[in-house]
């Protein structure tokens, strides 16, 4: 490609994380900009567990009473509740109790790093079942000791929607990157769009981390090494274990999948960092390729996932 028909990039920060928006056409920017700022409103408004009037803060604050929800609440919790259908309950919505337990009860920039208060495991989530939900009506009832947490998928939805809606909108290719959940639509440039993974998708630097080349579908990497914080002298972190209501055991310092669609490839990363040992086979099992960095470096790959190349841009 020649310089004027690099694509166009726009990044700036929304949900409590990094957004990076690309375009293969560098005149349709601020269209998808447009659509992309709509979606993360829209999804901010109906998933955030930080904001008191957002739907899902309104269905956890009132256990026991139903709630009419908008179309895309509606949306976000029937691919929640299909991501813990899909994995057994191993990526569940109703671990909302055990992360504000562990003390992620506020945003990540308002958390304080370094406490001392001991922490206090909530114990087992309820699981997906108990969740009453009337799909047609559009009708949820929490009973009460539940709490939805939709951080695991709702991201990745919207930047599933997000990519979708800006291709539609502006005939070019387009890749939305939320904090590492990333989806891409249209026609991807001439050998794909490359991409850099590292343990914190904000890294500035890309310069010799390894590199893959998507053009369609969804990539999503979970980690355990960067959004931390420490809780009476342990280290503690986003990813939650719904049989135990704490964090997994310390396998994987990140996993990168890639498949159909965003929310498909973070259902699977998630779950991998979740089971530990067993998410390779798991994998397999699923057909899903992925890359997975053990917390001491060593890099496992799984159907077909390329060798380590470094070079190329985010």
């Amino acid at each position: 490609m020649t310089a004027a028909t690099q694509p166009a990039s726009v990044s700036f920060r929304a949900l409590g994380t990094t957004a990076s928006l690309l375009v293969t056409d560098p005149g349709a920017l601020e269209a998808a900009r447009h659509v992309l700022d709509a979606e993360l409103a829209a999804i901010d408004v109906a998933c955030s567990r930080f904001r008191p009037d957002s739907e899902l803060s309104r269905a956890n604050a009132a256990p026991g009473a139903v709630h009419e929800v908008g179309a895309l609440f509606a949306e976000a919790l029937d691919v929640a509740l299909r991501a813990a259908e899909t994995t057994e309950g191993v990526v569940d919505p109703t671990v909302g109790s055990a992360v504000r337990a562990l003390g992620y009860d506020v945003t990540f920039a308002a958390l304080r790093p370094q406490d001392a208060t001991p922490v206090r495991v909530a114990g087992p989530a309820a699981g997906w079942r108990a969740v009453e939900w009337d799909r047609a009506a559009r009708r949820l009832r929490l009973p009460p000791g539940i709490a939805l947490d939709l951080g695991a998928t709702a991201k990745a939805l919207a930047a599933d929607r997000a990519s979708r809606r800006a291709a539609e909108a502006t005939g070019c290719g387009v890749l939305v990157n939320l904090g590492g959940d990333l989806s891409v639509a249209g026609e991807a440039p001439p050998g794909g769009w490359r991409i850099a993974l590292a343990d914190d998708h904000a890294a500035p630097d890309t310069e010799g981390r390894p590199t893959v080349s998507v053009t369609g579908g969804g990539l999503a990497t979970s980690g355990t090494a960067v959004r931390t914080w420490r809780r009476g002298g342990r280290r503690l972190h986003h990813i939650v274990d719904p049989f135990t209501g704490d964090i997994p055991a310390p396998v994987w310092r990140t996993v990168s999948v890639a498949a159909a669609d965003c929310v498909a490839a973070n259902t699977a990363s998630t779950e991998a960092v979740v089971l530990g040992e067993r998410a390779p086979a798991r994998l397999r099992a699923a057909g899903l390729p992925a890359r997975l960095v053990r917390v001491d470096g060593r890099v496992e790959r799984v159907c077909g996932w390329p060798e380590d190349t470094a070079g190329g841009t985010r």
